[in-house]
C-alpha cells in the first residue's frame, strides 16, 4: 500500500500529526508496536492528563538548541489547543502555575485525538511493528507484519525511553544514527533523584516530609531555577523542585536548595537571642520539625554545607546543638547556620532512571533538522517530532505542548506536497 505519509508512534504527537495531516488532505498510515494508543495520555496528570500550560516559550525548554522549539511553538499555542479540547466538549480546570488538566479522565483528550484521525481518513495499524525502513527513489519503503508500505514522507514518533513498561524503545534513535542523524545522549528527566553516603546521613529518615524550596539545577546557559515543593523520600529526593532540577543535572554535580525561599533566616535567628529557647525551636519554626533536628543532629555539619563557623560544628564540649539557646550563639554564627540552609548543596548519587522519569531528555540533534517543519536536513522527507528530538520541556504540561506544536508544525509542512488523496492506493 502506498500513502502521502507514514507515521511511526501512536503517542500524542504522533496522533496530533496525523490528525492534522489527514484533514489537510495527505492519506496517512499510523503505525504503532503497542497494543494501545497513547499509555503517556493515559497516566500523566494522574490520569487527568496534564495536556498542556497556559505560558509557554522556548525558555521553558531544555535543548543543545534552546532556539530551535521557538518556530513551531509559535505557529502552534496552548490556545489553539484548548480550542480543540473545548470543540470536543472536553471541561479543564487550570491548576498551579498555569498547568491545564482535564475534568475528568485522561482518556478524553486519547478519543479526542482518535476522533480526529478519523475525520482524517487515517488508517491506523496497531499493534503493528516497523521491522525495516529503507529510502527509496519515491520515499521510503516500510516492512511491516502487515505487508510492505510505501510512503512519500515518513514521520518517527516514537517517543523516548521513559517509562519503559509501556512500551518504549529505542527504535527512533537506531533508525536516526543509521540514517546519519546526530543523537545528543539520552538520559532520564523529570525523575527522583537517589542519594547515599555520609553527607545524606541526617536526612536518610525524612521520607515523607515535604516544603517549598527554590532549587537550582545545572550551569552556565544550561543552568535553571524553581520554586516549587520537594519531597524527601526513602532513596532521596522528588517532588515538583526535585524533578525540575533534573533534567539539568549531570551525574557528580551538586543542586543548590534553599530551604527557606523567601525567608531571612539570619536576621530571624538574631532576633530570637531576645528569647530563651533553644536553636532547635526556633530552626522547627522556620523549617519542618523533622527536617530542624535533622539539620541540627550529631554528627554536626554531616549534611551542611561547606563553610559554616567552627563553633556550630563542634560537639567537643556543651550540650548538643540543638539544645543550645540561641542567646548564647554569636551572630556570625547564627549567619553561618542560615546560610546554610538557604544554600544546601546535595550531590545526588544518581536518579531513578528511565522507569520513573517521565520524559527523556536528549534524543535527534536538532542540528539536523529544519525547525519549520521539523524534516531532516539529511534525509529529505523524514520528520522527528516530540519526544525522540533533542527538546525537553518543564514539569507542567510543557512536553505535550512540544509534542502538540512539532506535530502540527510537521503535518502542515507535509499537506503542502500531498496529492494522491486520502486512503491507500
Amino acid at each position: 500500500m502506498r500513502f502521502d505519509v507514514a507515521i511511526v508512534g501512536a503517542g500524542a504527537a504522533g496522533l496530533h500529526c496525523a490528525a492534522i495531516a489527514g484533514q489537510l488532505g495527505c492519506s496517512v498510515v499510523l503505525l504503532d508496536h503497542a497494543e494501545q494508543v497513547a499509555e503517556k495520555i493515559r497516566i500523566s496528570g494522574g490520569g487527568r492528563c496534564n495536556f498542556t500550560n497556559i505560558d509557554v516559550a522556548a525558555s521553558n525548554f531544555d535543548s543543545e538548541n534552546r532556539a530551535f522549539c521557538r518556530s513551531a511553538l509559535a505557529r502552534y499555542t496552548p490556545r489553539d489547543f484548548i480550542d480543540l479540547v473545548e470543540r470536543h466538549g472536553i471541561a479543564w480546570h487550570e491548576k498551579h502555575q498555569g498547568q491545564l488538566f482535564c475534568d475528568g479522565a485522561s482518556g478524553q483528550i486519547i478519543a479526542m485525538l482518535l476522533a480526529e484521525c478519523d475525520a482524517g481518513g487515517v488508517q491506523r495499524w496497531q499493534p503493528c511493528r516497523v521491522e525495516a525502513v529503507r529510502v527509496g527513489a519515491a520515499g521510503f519503503e516500510l516492512d511491516t507484519p502487515r505487508g510492505p508500505v510505501e510512503s512519500a514522507r515518513l514521520v518517527v514518533a516514537t517517543g523516548g525511553l521513559s517509562i519503559p513498561k509501556i512500551g518504549a524503545t529505542d527504535w527512533g534513535y537506531v533508525l536516526a544514527r543509521r540514517l546519519g542523524h546526530r543523537v545528543v545522549e539520552p538520559r532520564p528527566a523529570l525523575v527522583p533523584f537517589v542519594c547515599d553516603g555520609p553527607r545524606w546521613q541526617p536526612f536518610a529518615t525524612l521520607a515523607g516530609v515535604a516544603l517549598p524550596v527554590r532549587v537550582e539545577g545545572g550551569h552556565g546557559t544550561r543552568r535553571a531555577e524553581f520554586s516549587d515543593d520537594l519531597l524527601f523520600t526513602h532513596r532521596g529526593m522528588s517532588g515538583p523542585a526535585a524533578l525540575q532540577a533534573s533534567t539539568y543535572w549531570r551525574p557528580g554535580e551538586a543542586i543548590v536548595v534553599d530551604l527557606a525561599p523567601g525567608q531571612d533566616l539570619a536576621r530571624m535567628l538574631v532576633e530570637a537571642k531576645t528569647s530563651r529557647r533553644r536553636l532547635g525551636t526556633v530552626l522547627a519554626e522556620l523549617l519542618p520539625r523533622r527536617l530542624a533536628e535533622a539539620w541540627l543532629a550529631p554528627p554536626s555539619g554531616a549534611g551542611r554545607a561547606p563553610g559554616e563557623a567552627e563553633a556550630l560544628t563542634t560537639t567537643s564540649s556543651g550540650p548538643p546543638l540543638g539544645d543550645r539557646l540561641v542567646a548564647d550563639l554569636r551572630d556570625r554564627d547564627l549567619g553561618a547556620l542560615a546560610a546554610g540552609v538557604h544554600r544546601w548543596t546535595p550531590v545526588p548519587t544518581g536518579t531513578e532512571g528511565y522507569r520513573k522519569a517521565e520524559v527523556t531528555a536528549g534524543g535527534v540533534d536538532t542540528r539536523d533538522l529544519d525547525s519549520r517543519g521539523c524534516e531532516s536536513r539529511i534525509v529529505p522527507g523524514l520528520h522527528f517530532i516530540g519526544e525522540v528530538v533533542d527538546v525537553t520541556g518543564w514539569l507542567g504540561g510543557y512536553n505535550f505542548q512540544w509534542a502538540w506544536a512539532s506535530a502540527a508544525a510537521c503535518a502542515r509542512a507535509m499537506a503542502a506536497d500531498c496529492s494522491t488523496g486520502r486512503g491507500g492506493l
